[in-house]
């Protein structure tokens, strides 16, 4: 049986094979993750691979890219393969270390299902830290986003994208649990990603009028142990954000406050006078390197800081490594400076096909157009619950920004592109990965599992399909 030899920074892996998969099918199969935006159309070019053996020959797509990709290439026999970059996961929560004692001695552990990444920590019953561990969600295989996941599903995907993220938290805990057992867990994530873990079909959630089955708040069993799953507001805002408001102790305050998670699928929270509202922009894989030309993650040789000096342009990478890419930090910051320099109007255009920041990454006409859809989308979405609330922008307190993008971005430069209204860029605090904090914070007091059923259950949820003022809002922010 022939045999594919794949090497990532984690380790080798030896995969046999039967027939001629390509070297996406065959990582898919085996539940190993890799980026794949388009859903393995070749459209994208984002699963670039150095690879040898007896493999095809490049097509016409690969040699425009003048590069192996993943979906492209065909195992004819032995070959040997590795990702040219590899997607690091964003920052999680630090404020873990050390949980509260739910008066135990049994280790328990907490899951963020992340639609691009997966994080899991394992805490002993004293609430001390025995590890963590975090891995690109292999979904990403199928789809960058939860439309393309959902749409997957539908088309018979379904046991295999519940198999992958199965196999991959396997993995996770195992690495985190560091020998220890792990009687008990919490698995948070959005409506849809928790759909896809049990495997219950998503046609509710996928067409109008997005009325989810199940809104979750039990517990189940998976990989042997009992599993508490979040409870759910609707099929757009899910128990990811119900768990970062636990985080963020927003509710708890007489203070206005927003909570932005600013994602493909953009989920926002506004705290007013002891009511709950809440909404979801669609904004797209931008934020996350998808529709991107250089578009990355936040790895090593990502461009995820851009300021001007005299007038010039000057980019840091992360960790000072060779510009491979560009972060969605990077992004915003890039945006905001090319307008600084008037590189770029307000409308968007710009000057040339191409504005360079390091080495070879840069921004095309395309990435801009793609960014001012995905922020239109956030700006329009905070306006719409805030008219909602009637409450205005300066009247909100304090903003909390929760996930992976919204820990390293810039408020100054959310607000100079329009993301953000501009009397808000002071009054940001940053969680990080607020969704798993508020998880290990259910797995190791149980007893907030009610508060977060409270939250749920009585959030006023503000639907922006078909609101004229959305559509409005949504047009007058894609200029900057």
């Amino acid at each position: 049986m022939p045999v594919f030899y794949w090497n990532t920074q984690e380790k080798e892996y030896t995969l046999h094979f039967e027939g001629t998969p390509t070297v996406a099918e065959l990582l898919r199969e085996t539940g190993l993750p890799f980026s794949a935006p388009c859903g393995g159309k070749g459209t994208c070019g984002k699963c670039a691979i150095a690879i040898n053996g007896n493999i095809s020959a490049p097509d016409a797509r690969e040699k425009a890219l003048k590069t192996r990709l993943a979906c492209r290439t065909v195992l004819f026999g032995d070959a040997w393969g590795s990702p040219l970059t590899e997607e690091l996961s964003f920052a999680s929560i630090e404020s873990t270390d050390y949980l509260p004692s739910r008066g135990g001695s049994v280790p328990f552990a907490a899951v963020d299902l992340g639609t691009t990444t997966i994080v899991a920590k394992a805490f002993r019953g004293d609430g001390t830290l025995i590890g963590e561990a975090s891995a690109l969600n292999p979904q990403r295989g199928y789809a960058a986003d939860v439309i393309g996941r959902i749409r997957a599903a539908l088309q018979g995907k379904s046991k295999e994208l519940k198999d992958a993220v199965t196999h991959s938290i396997a993995r996770l805990l195992e690495k985190a649990c560091q020998g220890e057992e792990l009687p008990s867990m919490v698995i948070t994530g959005n409506t849809a990603m928790l759909y896809l873990l049990t495997g219950r079909s998503p046609v509710s959630i996928a067409a109008a009028p997005f009325v989810s089955e199940t809104l979750f708040g039990e517990t189940t069993s998976l990989l042997g142990r009992e599993a508490y799953l979040p409870p759910c507001i609707n099929a757009f805002v899910g128990a990811d954000t119900v768990c970062a408001l636990l985080a963020s102790g927003m509710c708890e305050k007489e203070e206005t406050a927003l909570l932005c998670d600013v994602g493909t699928n953009g989920e926002i929270a506004l705290w007013k006078d002891g009511k709950l509202y809440v909404t979801s922009a669609a904004a797209g894989p931008a934020f996350e390197g998808g529709e991107i030309s250089r578009g990355c993650g936040y790895i090593p040789g990502a461009v995820d800081r851009v300021w001007v000096a005299n007038g010039k342009i000057f980019a840091h990478t992360v960790e000072d490594k060779p510009a491979v890419g560009i972060c969605g930090s990077g992004l915003l910051d890039a945006a905001a400076c090319f307008l600084e320099i008037e590189e770029i109007d307000e409308t968007g255009a710009m000057d040339g096909e191409f504005l360079p920041l390091a080495g070879d990454v840069g921004l095309t006409q395309q990435d801009i157009r793609a960014l001012q859809l995905a922020k239109a989308a956030i700006r329009a979405g905070i306006e719409c619950l805030l008219s909602r609330a009637g409450v205005t922008a300066e009247e909100v307190a304090t903003v909390y920004l929760a996930g992976g993008f919204g820990t390293h971005l810039s408020p100054e430069s959310a607000a100079a592109i329009g993301m953000l209204p501009r009397c808000l860029k002071s009054k940001t605090v940053p969680l990080g990965n607020a969704a798993l904090q508020g998880a290990c914070m259910l797995a190791s007091t149980p007893a907030l599992r009610e508060k977060c059923r409270s939250l749920a259950a009585n959030a006023i949820h503000v639907s922006l399909g078909g609101r004229e003022d959305f559509n409005k809002a949504f047009l007058n922010y894609i200029s900057f």
